[in-house]
């Protein structure tokens, strides 16, 4: 009778083994999928970071105050000359 009890209680402790073993390859592949998803997003991340650092430095020029300043203000160069269209009759 002792025998066939420690025999159940080792194979019900195979069985809680393999069912663990079963949940955490789950987890495994879950991480996996998460840890590549991650990736991408770090990699788009820093490509916007770089985009974001080009568009920094280029906002620090004169080009980008010349262009917003005849953008937005309607300012023009000094040596520039201004035509404006007429009325149509």
């Amino acid at each position: 009778m002792a025998l066939i009890g420690i025999t159940m209680v080792v194979m019900s402790l195979g069985v809680v083994t393999h069912v663990g073993t079963a949940s955490l390859r789950e987890k495994e592949q879950e991480y996996a999928v998460k840890e590549q998803n991650l990736e991408k997003t770090k990699a788009q991340e820093e490509a916007r970071a770089a985009e974001l650092e080009e568009y920094r430095i280029y906002v620090q020029t004169k080009q980008y105050v010349e262009k917003v300043a005849k953008e937005k203000l309607g300012l023009v160069n000094e040596d520039e000359i201004l035509f404006k269209a007429g009325e149509s009759r």
